[in-house]
C-alpha cells in the first residue's frame, strides 16, 4: 500500500461514526488499515456498522455515545488507551443540523442544541484526545493528528441557520487555539470545512423541501452541484495521511470551488 495512505498499526477514533460521513470514514480507514474506535448515538447503527465491516484485517471497537456529555469522551479515550494502547488519529464528526428559522425567531433552547452538540463537544472531544495522544507520543514517536469537521458555514454568513453557522466557527477557533498549543508536542489540528453534501444530516435539517432547497444551492458552485458525500471523506482521509505531517492549524475548504468568487 502506497504509504501516504498506509493507517496500519494506527488507532483511529471517529465521533458520528454510523451515518453520512463518519461510515464512510470507517470504511476507508479499515480498508486502508486502521485500527477503529467507532462511537455513535444510536447503538443498533454502531452494530450494524461493526458487521459491516468484518472482512477487514484490524481491531474494531464501538461505543454508544453522546456526544455533548463530557464523561463519554473520557469512556472513548479510556477505551483508546486501554484496548490500543494509544490514539493516534481521532476525526470529531458528530454533529446535528438545525432547520432554517431568523433569528429573531431562534428559543434558546434551539441555539443551545447547536452549541451543545456541535461545540462543546468538540471541546470536551479534544479535552481527553488531547491527553490520550500526549502519553500515547511520550512512548513513541508519531505524536498525533485530530481533524474537527465544521462546515462552509463555519467561515462565512449562513442565512437562516444562525445557531449553526455560530457553531461551526467555534470549531474553527478551538481547532486553530488547539493546533499552537500542542504543535510542540508533534499533536496537529486541522479543521475541515465541507460545502453542502447529501448526507443525512443536510437533507434532514432541510426537510420534505431538501431537493428543491439543494438544486437551488447547488447554483452557487462553480462545479454546478453538490458535493458527492465520499469526495468529503476522500479530502478527509488525505488529511489524516500521516505522511501530511506539516499542515497544522488550518480550516480547509471542500466546495468545489464556492469559496473562491
Amino acid at each position: 500500500m502506497d504509504s501516504l495512505l498506509d493507517f496500519s498499526n494506527k488507532t483511529v477514533l471517529i465521533t458520528g461514526a454510523a451515518g453520512g460521513f463518519g461510515r464512510l470514514l470507517a470504511k476507508g480507514f479499515a480498508a486502508r488499515g486502521a485500527n477503529l474506535l467507532l462511537s455513535d448515538l444510536h447503538q443498533d447503527s454502531l452494530v450494524a456498522l461493526v458487521e459491516s465491516l468484518s472482512d477487514f484485517n484490524g481491531q474494531i471497537q464501538s461505543l454508544a455515545a453522546d456526544v455533548s456529555r463530557e464523561e463519554d469522551h473520557i469512556k472513548l479515550s479510556t477505551v483508546a488507551m486501554d484496548l490500543f494502547g494509544g490514539l493516534h488519529i481521532a476525526i470529531n464528526n458528530a454533529g446535528i443540523s438545525q432547520q432554517p428559522s431568523h433569528m429573531h425567531t431562534m428559543t434558546e433552547d434551539s441555539f443551545n442544541k447547536q452549541i451543545d452538540v456541535n461545540l462543546k463537544s468538540v471541546f470536551f472531544a479534544m479535552k481527553h484526545q488531547l491527553a490520550a495522544m500526549l502519553s500515547s507520543s511520550a512512548k513513541e514517536v508519531g505524536g498525533g493528528h485530530i481533524l474537527n469537521v465544521s462546515s462552509i458555514a463555519g467561515t462565512e454568513a449562513a442565512p437562516s441557520i444562525a445557531g449553526y453557522s455560530a457553531s461551526k466557527h467555534g470549531v474553527i477557533g478551538l481547532s486553530k487555539t488547539a493546533a499552537v498549543d500542542y504543535a510542540k508536542h508533534n499533536i496537529r489540528v486541522n479543521a475541515v470545512c465541507p460545502f453542502l453534501s447529501p448526507t443525512p444530516l443536510v437533507t434532514d435539517g432541510f426537510g420534505e423541501h431538501h431537493e428543491a432547497i439543494s438544486k437551488k444551492i447547488s447554483k452557487r458552485c462553480p462545479m454546478g452541484r453538490l458535493g458527492d458525500p465520499q469526495e468529503m471523506v476522500n479530502a478527509m482521509i488525505l488529511l489524516c495521511s500521516p505522511a501530511n505531517s506539516y499542515m497544522n492549524g488550518q480550516a480547509i475548504i471542500v466546495d468545489g470551488g464556492v469559496s473562491a468568487f
